[in-house]
């Protein structure tokens, strides 16, 4: 019976991994301006920070202090020296891995200050891939009277010294993982900032994005371009669809892309490896944290390229991003002197059911049929009694 309730209970512990890591450079010890230098829709100057522009050709074996954060259903991994990034997530009923885990650390110049990696989730503010992404965060671990566990990962900003947390809190018995978002702008002055959780998940040839049934058409960055969705018809990115190419699906996306949902009325996107029958859903309140984007570097050569630079061996991966206050990058959104925002984004594993219909934080639903069947798919995020309600031309129904 004791082994019972330990198995049921959150554990949170502190521990050192190595992991295979290509070192970042000394920066260059001349103030780097770069006045001029746009970056993800903000001024790309750095100044006092330093800047780096070299990472290492051949990598070394390196040791992170890691916080490990598991209950019965997943388990996470937790990097505050890499700018407090989930690294891992880990679905440990089937061993799928929900977002992308990186059995490298291998930084590319991506990030404002030169350095940046993919995989597992990146919180950015208050710029895209944020000034400190890839520099240490302050942690700590807090118990809470039900059982559940939050580790707090807390930064001042190294540009405005605005102060950001975001809280991983996973609770007994219960699947879904809940990022508490706490904004604060301790200066005398009104501020900008954007946020988006920027998740990455493996993809291949199977790999399919969803976003809710509502969703007709997709906006570039800025909406400077506009796609019909799923079937993108005419030119996107400079490529021709023709009269209609599925582009929920990385195989059919050649080229770097983003997409971003301009008008839903829903709370919820995800992605399905239907080679695994395995995904991940996000949701958050839609009124308040509305963005929902799929970014790919694309499904050839440039892309591979891509690949080859930000890993040694784990293959592509999409960003499925989820943004608060905004519906489309890089608009920014304001916090006024003394000001503090908070809000809630939620992640959790779906398996067997197909791409999502509807979700909320109880439970992932899938709707799909033909002339002679109707399949329902249905994940929870805790053990509960389901039952389901189909109703035919809004006069008969059937229960099943």
């Amino acid at each position: 019976m004791n082994d019972l309730l330990e198995s049921k209970q959150v554990r949170c512990w502190k521990q050192q991994v190595v992991i295979p890591t290509y070192p970042v450079q000394e920066a260059d010890p001349n103030p780097m301006f770069l006045e001029k230098r746009v970056y993800q829709g903000s001024t790309g100057k750095v100044y006092p920070n330093p800047f780096t522009d070299r990472v290492a050709l051949e990598k070394v074996d390196k040791s992170y202090w890691a916080i490990m954060l598991e209950n019965e259903y997943v388990q996470l991994m937790i990097l505050p020296e890499i700018g407090g990034r989930i690294h891992a997530g880990l679905d440990k009923t089937n061993q799928y891995d929900f977002f992308y885990r990186q059995s490298v650390i291998k930084p590319a110049l991506v990030g404002l200050l030169g350095p940046w990696i993919s995989g597992g989730v990146e919180f950015n503010w208050p710029q895209h891939h944020r000034p400190s992404t890839y520099m240490p965060v302050h942690s700590s671990i807090e118990e809470h009277t039900d059982g559940s566990r939050t580790v707090w990962l807390s930064e001042h900003d190294p540009m405005l010294r605005m102060k950001g947390m975001v809280g991983i809190c996973l609770a007994p018995g219960k699947a879904i993982i809940e990022a508490k978002v706490r904004l604060y702008n301790r200066t005398p002055l009104p501020q900008t900032f954007l946020w988006w959780a920027n998740v990455a998940v493996r993809v291949h040839d199977n790999y399919q994005a969803f976003f809710p049934p509502d969703v007709t058409f997709v906006a570039d960055h800025a909406k400077r371009a506009i796609s019909s969705f799923p079937l993108a018809r005419g030119i996107y990115y400079g490529v021709d669809y023709g009269p209609g190419t599925d582009i929920s699906w990385y195989k059919n996306i050649p080229v770097p892309t983003s997409y971003m949902v301009t008008e839903s009325k829903y709370d919820f996107f995800g992605g399905y490896d239907h080679g695994r029958e395995a995904g991940m859903v996000h949701t958050s309140n839609h009124h308040v944290a509305p963005g929902k984007k799929m970014w790919t570097w694309g499904n050839a050569e440039f892309g591979y390229a891509w690949d080859r630079n930000l890993t040694d061996r784990d293959g592509p991966y999409i960003e499925l991003m989820a943004g608060a206050y905004t519906d489309n990058q890089p608009d920014f959104s304001w916090l006024q002197p003394c000001e503090t925002k908070t809000f809630s984004q939620y992640w959790y594993p779906i398996q067997k059911i197909g791409p999502v219909k509807n979700a909320n934080t109880q439970a992932a639903i899938n709707l799909e049929f033909d002339a002679d069947r109707v399949r329902v798919g249905i994940c929870v995020t805790s053990r509960q009694t389901v039952h389901v309600v189909l109703t035919c031309d809004g006069s008969q129904d059937k229960r099943i």
